[in-house]
Protein backbone atom coordinates (compact mmCIF):
# COMPACT_ATOMS: atom_id res chain seq x y z
CA UNK A 1 0.00 0.00 0.00
CA UNK A 2 1.25 2.97 -1.07
CA UNK A 3 2.01 5.38 2.04
CA UNK A 4 -0.27 8.58 2.77
CA UNK A 5 1.72 10.93 3.88
CA UNK A 6 3.37 12.83 0.81
CA UNK A 7 -0.74 13.24 -0.83
CA UNK A 8 -1.73 14.65 2.41
CA UNK A 9 1.21 17.23 2.95
CA UNK A 10 0.65 18.15 -0.90
CA UNK A 11 -3.04 18.57 -0.04
CA UNK A 12 -1.98 21.03 3.29
CA UNK A 13 0.49 22.68 1.02
CA UNK A 14 -1.81 23.21 -2.34
CA UNK A 15 -4.94 24.38 -0.18
CA UNK A 16 -3.03 27.00 1.64
CA UNK A 17 -1.54 28.25 -1.93
CA UNK A 18 -5.10 28.23 -2.77
CA UNK A 19 -5.88 30.81 -0.09
CA UNK A 20 -3.13 32.65 -0.05
CA UNK A 21 -3.38 33.18 -3.92
CA UNK A 22 -7.17 33.67 -4.16
CA UNK A 23 -8.60 34.93 -1.63
CA UNK A 24 -5.09 37.20 0.30
CA UNK A 25 -4.03 38.39 -3.56
CA UNK A 26 -6.55 38.30 -6.27
CA UNK A 27 -9.93 39.11 -4.64
CA UNK A 28 -7.98 40.70 -2.09
CA UNK A 29 -10.84 39.81 0.43
CA UNK A 30 -8.30 39.19 3.50
CA UNK A 31 -4.97 38.89 4.18
CA UNK A 32 -3.01 37.13 7.26
CA UNK A 33 -3.79 39.79 10.04
CA UNK A 34 -6.20 41.95 8.23
CA UNK A 35 -8.74 41.65 11.65
CA UNK A 36 -6.25 42.75 13.69
CA UNK A 37 -6.44 46.16 14.96
CA UNK A 38 -2.70 47.21 14.67
CA UNK A 39 -2.41 46.21 10.94
CA UNK A 40 -5.42 47.39 9.26
CA UNK A 41 -4.73 46.89 5.28
CA UNK A 42 -6.20 50.29 4.53
CA UNK A 43 -3.16 51.76 5.70
CA UNK A 44 0.50 51.55 3.94
CA UNK A 45 2.12 50.50 7.55
CA UNK A 46 -0.99 47.71 7.83
CA UNK A 47 -0.88 46.58 4.30
CA UNK A 48 2.99 46.41 4.44
CA UNK A 49 2.49 44.33 7.88
CA UNK A 50 -0.28 42.27 6.11
CA UNK A 51 1.73 41.17 2.64
CA UNK A 52 4.96 40.11 4.84
CA UNK A 53 2.74 38.00 7.17
CA UNK A 54 1.42 36.53 3.41
CA UNK A 55 5.01 35.90 2.88
CA UNK A 56 5.77 34.06 5.94
CA UNK A 57 2.37 31.93 5.07
CA UNK A 58 3.56 31.12 2.01
CA UNK A 59 6.68 29.79 2.89
CA UNK A 60 4.95 27.91 5.45
CA UNK A 61 2.91 26.44 2.23
CA UNK A 62 5.69 25.99 0.20
CA UNK A 63 7.74 24.14 3.01
CA UNK A 64 4.50 21.53 3.40
CA UNK A 65 4.43 20.95 -0.67
CA UNK A 66 8.32 20.54 -0.52
CA UNK A 67 8.10 17.98 2.27
CA UNK A 68 5.77 16.26 0.52
CA UNK A 69 7.35 16.14 -3.17
CA UNK A 70 10.76 14.99 -0.86
CA UNK A 71 8.31 12.03 0.98
CA UNK A 72 7.23 11.38 -2.79
CA UNK A 73 10.75 11.19 -3.59
CA UNK A 74 11.93 8.87 -1.06
CA UNK A 75 8.96 6.19 -1.77
CA UNK A 76 10.03 5.69 -5.27
CA UNK A 77 13.61 5.53 -3.88
CA UNK A 78 12.29 2.84 -1.95
CA UNK A 79 10.16 1.19 -4.62
CA UNK A 80 7.22 1.49 -2.83
CA UNK A 81 3.78 0.89 -4.68
CA UNK A 82 2.63 4.21 -6.43
CA UNK A 83 -0.83 5.51 -6.09
CA UNK A 84 -3.70 5.34 -7.88
CA UNK A 85 -5.47 8.53 -9.23
CA UNK A 86 -8.05 8.13 -6.74
CA UNK A 87 -5.87 7.15 -3.69
CA UNK A 88 -3.31 10.39 -4.60
CA UNK A 89 -6.07 12.88 -5.41
CA UNK A 90 -8.93 11.95 -2.69
CA UNK A 91 -5.86 12.47 -0.33
CA UNK A 92 -4.82 15.41 -1.61
CA UNK A 93 -8.73 17.21 -1.30
CA UNK A 94 -8.24 15.77 2.17
CA UNK A 95 -5.78 17.59 2.96
CA UNK A 96 -6.79 20.86 1.58
CA UNK A 97 -9.98 20.20 3.24
CA UNK A 98 -7.92 19.68 6.83
CA UNK A 99 -6.43 23.15 6.14
CA UNK A 100 -9.80 24.96 5.61
CA UNK A 101 -11.37 23.46 8.28
CA UNK A 102 -8.04 23.77 11.03
CA UNK A 103 -7.51 27.40 9.43
CA UNK A 104 -10.80 28.06 9.42
CA UNK A 105 -11.30 26.98 12.93
CA UNK A 106 -8.08 28.89 14.30
CA UNK A 107 -7.07 31.87 12.32
CA UNK A 108 -10.86 32.99 11.74
CA UNK A 109 -12.75 31.55 14.76
CA UNK A 110 -10.43 31.35 17.67
CA UNK A 111 -7.36 33.99 16.68
CA UNK A 112 -9.49 36.10 14.80
CA UNK A 113 -6.96 37.15 13.07
CA UNK A 114 -9.18 37.47 9.63
CA UNK A 115 -12.06 36.28 8.55
CA UNK A 116 -12.67 34.78 4.47
CA UNK A 117 -14.67 38.32 4.11
CA UNK A 118 -12.84 41.28 5.82
CA UNK A 119 -13.34 43.63 2.65
CA UNK A 120 -16.95 43.48 3.74
CA UNK A 121 -17.14 43.44 7.97
CA UNK A 122 -16.51 40.25 7.95
CA UNK A 123 -19.87 38.64 8.00
CA UNK A 124 -20.11 35.24 9.71
CA UNK A 125 -21.33 33.07 6.70
CA UNK A 126 -18.41 33.47 4.91
CA UNK A 127 -16.56 31.59 7.83
CA UNK A 128 -19.26 29.23 7.87
CA UNK A 129 -19.33 28.39 4.40
CA UNK A 130 -15.89 28.27 4.41
CA UNK A 131 -15.65 25.46 7.59
CA UNK A 132 -18.51 23.60 5.30
CA UNK A 133 -16.60 23.98 2.11
CA UNK A 134 -13.53 22.40 4.44
CA UNK A 135 -15.78 19.19 5.97
CA UNK A 136 -16.72 18.22 2.13
CA UNK A 137 -13.37 17.98 0.71
CA UNK A 138 -12.44 16.17 3.45
CA UNK A 139 -15.55 13.29 3.23
CA UNK A 140 -15.17 13.57 -0.52
CA UNK A 141 -11.42 13.18 -0.42
CA UNK A 142 -11.78 10.44 2.40
CA UNK A 143 -14.25 8.67 0.00
CA UNK A 144 -12.20 8.73 -3.06
CA UNK A 145 -9.10 8.05 -1.30
CA UNK A 146 -10.64 4.60 0.19
CA UNK A 147 -11.76 3.61 -2.91
CA UNK A 148 -8.27 4.07 -4.48
CA UNK A 149 -7.40 2.29 -1.29
CA UNK A 150 -9.97 -1.07 -1.74
CA UNK A 151 -8.50 -0.94 -5.62
CA UNK A 152 -5.24 -1.04 -4.76
CA UNK A 153 -5.87 -3.96 -1.99
CA UNK A 154 -7.93 -6.10 -4.99
CA UNK A 155 -5.19 -6.13 -7.24
CA UNK A 156 -6.77 -3.35 -9.46
CA UNK A 157 -4.12 -0.13 -10.06
CA UNK A 158 -6.74 1.85 -11.95
CA UNK A 159 -8.00 5.36 -11.43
Amino acid sequence: MPTRAPSLLLGLGLGGFIDGIVLHEILQWHHMVSSVEAYPPKTLGGLEANVVADGFFHAATWLLVSLGMSLTLLAWQQRRLAPNWSFHVGLLLTGWGIFNVVEGVIDHQLLGVHHVRDDLGAPLSWDIGFLVFGVLLVAGGWALYRRGAAQLLSGQNLS
